[in-house]
């Protein structure tokens, strides 16, 4: 997949969960407005916040696909990673908001009386918002890219709360208007978990953490199978945005000319890219292969 092709599909997914947020956004408050849910209204303006979150995303996405320059000679894939953090900040919030109004409306002991439209609307949310995750999961998970998957992960969030919406509000329609309150309580904190399975995530990508182990082990297994590596010294890998930059240390004969040992290592790196796509580039150190030798590094 072309580079302006992955992020245009990018921009495309998390267009499409903007505008069907808008659409339930203004369905939600509508229907908590008018069908007495405070449960309801709330889930609306928790979709306002999900909206604002989409649009840094895209806006996230804008800077990453930036090529390198001067001042950024590894690209502006760090972007997604942010708006990644950010999302997921957002999704902790919004727990704690629903934790607290919660527990203030058991305290108070003053519930509402909903309507059916309320109880439909959680419905439909549910719904729509289950589709758009695995629609967007989906395609985070092919692209592996992280502000596509913290949007995925905040769709995910949403079906969840509207589940435990539409349990308290089919309950409170019934009579047992405590459930309301307590249901959206529960929820809080599957939110909480969510979000900070997302912001892990993301720190994790913005300090250089190592990508999963089986990339690492597949492009190490390829790198020894081309002809003239004796060995893959070292291997080291960090994401930026949609991609993973690789650094290759590898071992090769010590008298083997530079020309030679050049073209074995561009034929590698050229492997590389063709069998991942996620790989953005490729640095390669050439060591001899039957001498001790001490990596100089400060880190």
């Amino acid at each position: 997949m072309q580079r302006d092709e992955r992020f245009a599909r990018a921009g495309l997914v998390i267009k499409v969960g903007l505008w069907a947020n808008a659409l339930l956004m203004v369905m939600k408050l509508a229907a908590g407005y008018f069908g007495k849910s405070e449960a309801v209204f709330a889930d609306g303006v928790e979709s306002a916040c999900d909206s604002v979150a989409m649009l840094s995303t895209l806006v996230a996405l804008h800077i990453g696909r930036k090529p390198l320059d001067e001042d950024h000679p590894y690209g502006h894939g760090k972007a997604e990673s942010i708006a990644a953090i950010l999302v997921s900040l957002l999704i902790l919030a919004t727990g704690g908001g629903i934790l607290y109004k919660a527990v203030r409306t058991v305290l108070a002991g003053v519930y509402e009386e909903p309507q059916a439209m309320a109880v439909l609307a959680a419905l439909l949310t549910i719904v729509a918002k289950e589709s758009l995750f695995r629609y967007t999961q989906r395609v985070g998970t092919l692209l592996g890219s992280p502000a596509v998957l913290a949007v995925a992960k905040d769709h995910h969030k949403d079906a969840i709360t509207s589940v435990a919406t539409m349990v308290g509000v089919t309950g409170a329609f019934f009579g047992f208007r405590i459930m309301d309150p307590l249901a959206a309580g529960l929820t809080a904190f599957f939110i909480f978990r969510i979000g900070y399975e997302s912001f892990n995530t993301a720190a994790h990508e913005l300090m250089d953490g190592q990508p999963d182990d089986e990339l690492v082990a597949n492009i190490t297994e390829l790198a020894e199978a081309v002809d003239g590596v004796e060995h893959v010294h070292e291997i080291r890998c960090r994401r930026s945005g949609q991609y993973v930059i690789v650094d290759l240390k590898l071992d090769m004969d010590p008298e083997m000319t530079v020309k030679r040992s050049h073209t074995i290592a561009s034929e590698v790196k050229r492997q590389v890219f063709e069998s991942f796509s996620q790989v953005g580039d490729v640095m390669i150190h050439i060591n001899p292969h039957d001498e001790e030798h001490e990596d100089l590094i400060r880190l």
